[in-house]
């Protein structure tokens, strides 16, 4: 994908990709547009596009924000796999959770997974705020991440309780994100989490506009959370 490696080096991020995980890169391109004539996954079919919009922006994790090594990773709310999938290409040493609660999505994933020989990659179907409540999976994720998923309150709502305290969670938005960080910053520390860093950047040779907001599990969050879906939207945190 030269459209990739030239916006990484444009951007100045050191992320050498080797020749293998770029064909990879490129075969995900090709599956995403064959499989979104079936079912719905992405509104951008463009190979250019899904080369910046969506790889580029799931790899600036790794220069903002990089997970430890061999951690252990959850993308909540996948959809067609964006940021977890493109995390474990470039990241082969993390063990990958994709979550999402379109059974057809996870389906897509499997079968991406699969054909990419990607190996520690979990496909789970499962709603966020149920899972969140599900011993084998509540705090025992190193990293949590999530993209255009909900507003940052519900968010972390649905994310922090999958952290292990000392573990992050990052999410990641618009140009409105450091506005959503200072709103939430109260239901943040609620959850047993401290913003430890507001990340805004434009992706290499675009106007795209993004914030990754990196949050740091500095205690254990409280039972009660996450709440059903209901609960959250009618009283936000």
């Amino acid at each position: 994908m030269k459209e990739l490696t030239n916006a990484i080096q444009t951007g100045g991020w050191n992320l050498p990709l080797t020749d293998g995980q770029l064909g990879q890169l490129n075969q995900y391109a090709r599956l995403l547009v064959e499989w979104n004539e079936k079912i719905n996954l992405t509104a951008i079919t463009d190979r250019q596009e899904i080369a910046v919009k969506h790889f580029l922006d799931s790899l600036s994790l790794l220069h903002f924000v990089p997970p430890e090594q061999n951690a252990v990773v959850l993308d909540v709310g996948s959809g067609a796999g964006f940021p977890g999938m493109v995390l474990r290409i470039a990241r082969p040493d993390l063990r990958l959770t994709c979550m999402d609660g379109t059974q057809k999505r996870i389906h897509f994933l499997s079968e991406l997974a699969a054909a990419l020989g990607l190996q520690e990659v979990v496909c789970l179907h499962a709603r966020a705020e149920e899972a969140g409540r599900d011993p084998a999976l509540r705090e025992t994720f190193d990293y949590v991440t999530a993209r255009a998923v909900a507003n940052l309150h519900a968010l972390a709502e649905y994310c922090l309780p999958f952290v292990k305290p000392g573990g992050k969670f990052v999410a990641m938005k618009g140009p409105d994100g450091a506005t959503e960080a200072d709103k939430a910053a109260k239901a943040i520390q609620t959850l047993g989490g401290e913003i430890r860093g507001v990340h805004t950047f434009t992706l290499p040779g675009t106007d795209f506009s993004r914030t990754l907001i990196e949050v740091a599990k500095t205690g254990q969050t409280p039972a009660i959370y996450p709440r059903p879906g209901g609960k959250m939207k009618k009283k936000p945190l």
